[in-house]
């Protein structure tokens, strides 16, 4: 036993020696680097490098280590200000990164209200709809591996700095369609009454305004796709390396709730620009074309106020250095933790080769708990995607409310329920200080209960309100699926316009044409309808000059009383769907090396946007679509937009693929927590001691 002793005290004597001689020299180190702070880098790598010849292979790990922990200071380039020094710590990052988040949440509104908008009034085709509407996802995924592999070793916040600069860039690109051309409007005049056909030069829109449009944000959408790339993976990378391992939670709950945060004000606060009127499928009219310019060229004091947002922070961080203060004392702390199951690749290093980028890829791909972890999250995903798409069209024809109203309710159910629902993910999960089968269990459990209230959902509809010529056949005198009946056959009304009216009989019409009405009259801006030769029932109420009014603007109302009880029910929906995203997150980045932390990240989003964000949008529409009632005609040779749904088969279509959504989320992380248990020592998330400590002992215990 002294013997054995003896053999080994040698070893670790000269090894302490060594560690010690090692601590003076990295001060040393730090002293004169401090010197000669203002000698470019290049200098300094250099020297690093002639110190580093001769090394032994063994020590290049620990160099490498040991040069990702040295802590700089706050400076802008090789300026270093002592007073922004107490800045240099991760509450002060997060300031600044949350709000350029959040700039960039705004931003995604404000393209998807501004599209839709646009959409409506130049009756694009779905083509030039998806190609608007994915450019963002199909750019991003064409760059995310290299920026996540790349910029992973490279220095993050300067990456981050990029980031602010695109998306103020982008945001004025999404800018100059409307502050370029004062031609916004579509020739159309609005077809009001029976026989006073307004309609006239149909067709003759404004090409160039619809070709400026298209081209910047198709431009607009591919820079911010790629500023995302470093905000998303290699902030949330530089985050967790900056903080304790279960803290990373509330950090990244912060900056996910940041995009939601940012996304839920541009639909509240735009709301208003919404102009697709409260009943109308077109947002222009002839006779009030100064009105329209001055609405449309509201949208770039919007988009011009974000790029100051983001522009704002562009200095602030670029002063931050490749590792903020603490996180040397962070990162010993880890690597004094058990290391938790990682792929198997932990001692692997990989260069900055393509080669060596492919082959870390394949090593990722190979392993099924990344893979089921990943389509977990892409399943998941599609839940929030529906709801951003599809709830404001749910509720406008569920209770039938005007856009704008429907758009607001929407935005104010988002914001809480996702910003809220990550934040508190996050928080919990960190709290609580899980492993990663308890992260695996928390995402199965709120799943579970989020599809149990999208089941009370589906109870939550309205009846179908009486619309002539859909669902009733004004008194028996026209046929279902017709507008047109003996009443309004001489008006020759034209379905391209939709203008619904209320009749006093409490029946809904597609236009004050179609109803029949041959005048109308204006009363405090409120319009009404008189001598509609298809309404002869009902209480005539008179106006202030005595004429009996027959129908008002805007659908009927349908007495019903649900819309609290529905918001309550998708709000929790949302809650308890949303908590899974920061857990499925944490989990991903611990069960993967730390120096591929970055690429595996960038591969999730790839998988996500494939399967999730990409198809999402799609999926959705055809969901409206298979589910719709009443199509406008034909309108330039366009598909024309749908008016009116079946509500009972709308909200089954939307709790089913919610629901399914959820479904596979459970059975991708019930695998991947099977297999985790499975590759995993007794029911632990430590592996083995390594071989080389095992060797020392057995050699003392002989």
């Amino acid at each position: 036993m002294q013997d054995a002793l003896a053999e080994v005290e040698p070893e670790v004597a000269p090894a302490q020696l060594a560690e010690n001689a090692q601590g003076k020299e990295d001060r040393k180190d730090k002293k004169r680097v401090w010197r000669i702070r203002t000698v470019p880098t290049s200098l300094l790598k250099f020297r690093a490098f002639q110190k580093g010849r001769g090394q032994p292979e063994a020590n290049l790990k620990k160099t490498r280590e040991r040069n990702e922990s040295l802590e700089g200071r706050c400076g802008l380039g090789c300026m270093v200000i002592p007073c922004c020094q107490r800045l240099n710590n991760i509450y002060c990052f997060m300031i600044f990164y949350c709000l350029l988040v959040t700039s960039q949440g705004i931003v995604f509104g404000l393209i998807d209200l501004s599209i839709d908008t646009f959409q409506k009034a130049y009756h694009l085709s779905n083509v030039e709809n998806l190609l608007l509407s994915l450019t963002y996802d199909i750019s991003s995924c064409l760059i995310v591996v290299f920026i996540s592999y790349y910029g992973g070793k490279g220095n993050i916040p300067r990456w981050i700095t990029l980031s602010s600069f695109l998306v103020g860039f982008g945001s004025l690109l999404f800018a100059f369609p409307y502050f370029s051309d004062g031609n916004y409007q579509s020739s159309i005049n609005i077809e009001d009454i029976c026989q006073e056909m307004k309609t006239s030069k149909i067709c003759k829109k404004s090409s160039s305004f619809s070709t400026k449009y298209i081209a910047s944000f198709i431009l607009g959408q591919t820079v911010q796709g790629i500023a995302g790339m470093p905000l998303y993976i290699l902030g949330v990378v530089f985050i967790g390396n900056s903080v304790a391992t279960h803290s990373a939670g509330i950090y990244i709950g912060l900056i996910e709730s940041s995009v939601v945060l940012g996304y839920s004000l541009s639909y509240v606060i735009v709301a208003l620009l919404i102009k697709g009127t409260e009943n109308s499928t077109f947002a222009f009219s002839g006779e009030d074309t100064d009105g329209d310019q001055r609405w449309m060229q509201k949208w770039w004091i919007y988009f011009g106020l974000v790029s100051l947002i983001a522009w704002s922070t562009l200095i602030p961080l670029s002063c931050f250095p490749h590792s903020i203060r603490g996180t040397a004392k962070i990162k010993a702390e880890k690597r004094k933790q058990p290391n938790p199951f990682k792929l198997k690749i932990k001692d692997q290093e990989f260069g900055t080769s393509l080669k060596d980028l492919f082959s870390t890829i394949w090593v990722l791909l190979k392993s099924p708990l990344f893979i089921c972890l990943t389509l977990a999250k892409a399943s998941e995903s599609l839940v929030y995607i529906g709801a951003s798409v599809f709830l404001p069209i749910y509720i406008e024809n569920q209770f039938i409310l005007t856009h704008s109203t429907a758009t607001k309710i929407a935005g104010f159910v988002l914001f809480p329920g996702g910003a809220l629902g990550q934040l508190l993910g996050g928080t919990i999960a960190s709290m609580l200080h899980m492993s990663c089968k308890a992260l695996m269990r928390f995402v199965m459990v709120t799943s579970v209960i989020s599809v149990i209230f999208f089941g009370f959902v589906i109870f939550v509809h309205c009846d179908p309100v009486p619309f002539a010529g859909i669902n009733e056949d004004y008194d028996g005198t026209g046929h279902l699926g017709n507008l047109t009946a003996p009443c309004n056959s001489h008006c020759k009304c034209s379905s391209s316009f939709y203008s619904a009216v209320c009749g006093r009989d409490n029946i809904a019409y597609f236009s004050p044409c179609f109803a029949g009405c041959t005048l109308s009259k204006t009363f405090n801006h409120h319009k009404a309808y008189y001598n509609c030769s298809c309404i002869q029932e009902g209480l005539t109420t008179s106006d202030d000059q005595g004429d009996f009014i027959d129908a008002r603007p805007g659908t009927c109302d349908t007495k019903c009383y649900k819309l609290p009880l529905f918001v309550a029910f998708i709000f929790s929906t949302i809650l308890f769907s949303i908590f899974s995203r920061i857990p499925s997150t944490l989990t991903i980045l611990r069960i993967v090396p730390d120096n591929q932390r970055s690429l595996a990240l960038g591969l999730t989003y790839v998988i996500l946007r494939i399967f999730g964000t990409i198809p999402g949008p799609i999926l959705f529409r055809m969901v409206g679509d298979t589910s719709c009632i009443f199509r406008v005609t034909e309108y330039c040779g366009n598909k024309g937009n749908c008016r009116i749904y079946n509500k009972l088969k709308m909200a089954y279509l939307m709790v089913g693929i919610c629901s399914i959504c959820k479904l596979i989320t459970i059975f991708f992380t019930a695998i991947a927590f099977c297999l985790y248990k499975c590759l995993s020592e007794e029911n632990s998330d430590t592996l083995h001691i390594p071989v080389k400590n095992l060797k020392v002992k057995r050699k003392g215990k002989n």
